[in-house]
């Protein structure tokens, strides 16, 4: 028990050290998220480009391609359940895995990345999104994680990421371009770019829902290890008083029995 505890009490500091860090990340790229949607809206909803047909778009006929993001450590409850779920339920898509918690051994798993790999080279990941970008293979694109809103709200979603779609509060941009090079070249360039992107800001946010979870679960963990010991003590202190008990009675019979001699 004392080893256990000393584990929860070493992933429970790591947590700690990395909560709020990872919090205020993830709450600085709320509003980066909204301002890079915003973004990618004028140039793949711009009227111009739309009517030269010079925009990127999706293929109707292609493949769906689903990004799992998922984490390298444990003690973070059902953190990676629904997402290994998921992976088992989407029969119909390719997908590319991140985290070593949700490695599995399928036949659609075109790319399997731990955490460390992905923050130290995701260029494999990057020529991936190129190729379905430029040889217009993808029909969609989805971000499967969990969700950090607040420390009290953590919810698994599924981000479609391509192709944006047209909100009801948005319309098509006016927003007019003055571009001097291969547009059809440069937006792929945009689009692969905006996705590479995208995942990472998703990836953040899914750092912060891990460390989270793995606080709450190691601190209850560590809590439930004390009243466990606790219970453990408290039945040695009884086993203990029991036989003290037993060894004053056992005295008190010799004493009477040696008054009785007398």
């Amino acid at each position: 028990m004392a080893e256990i505890k000393n584990i929860v009490k070493v992933m429970n500091f790591h947590s700690l050290l990395r909560i709020d860090k990872s919090k205020a990340k993830a709450e600085k790229y709320f509003a980066i998220e909204q301002q890079l949607d915003d973004m990618m809206y004028e140039i793949l909803y711009n009227k111009n480009l739309n009517l030269d047909k010079k925009i990127i778009k999706e293929n109707p006929n292609g493949e769906i391609l689903n990004i799992y993001i998922g984490n390298d450590l444990g003690f973070c409850s059902n953190f990676n359940s629904l997402i290994k779920h998921q992976i088992i339920e989407d029969t119909n898509a390719k997908k590319i895995v991140i985290g070593k918690k949700i490695f599995t051994k399928r036949e659609d798993i075109i790319l399997s990345l731990s955490k460390e790999e992905f923050y130290k080279d995701s260029r494999s990941l990057e020529n991936i999104l190129y190729e379905y970008v430029e040889k217009n293979k993808v029909k969609e694109i989805h971000v499967i994680y969990n969700h950090y809103y607040k420390v009290s709200d953590i919810r698994f979603e599924n981000k479609k990421i391509f192709p944006l779609d047209l909100k009801e509060d948005k319309e098509s941009s006016n927003v007019d371009f003055v571009i001097e090079t291969d547009v059809k070249k440069l937006l792929m360039s945009i689009v692969s770019l905006y996705l590479c992107y995208e995942i990472k800001i998703l990836e953040t946010n899914s750092w912060a829902s891990e460390n989270v979870m793995r606080e709450k679960v190691t601190r209850e963990s560590l809590k439930k290890i004390d009243e466990i010991e606790e219970e453990k003590n408290r039945v040695k202190r009884k086993k203990k008083k029991a036989i003290a008990f037993k060894k004053q009675l056992s005295n008190f019979n010799k004493v009477g029995e040696t008054s009785e001699n007398w």
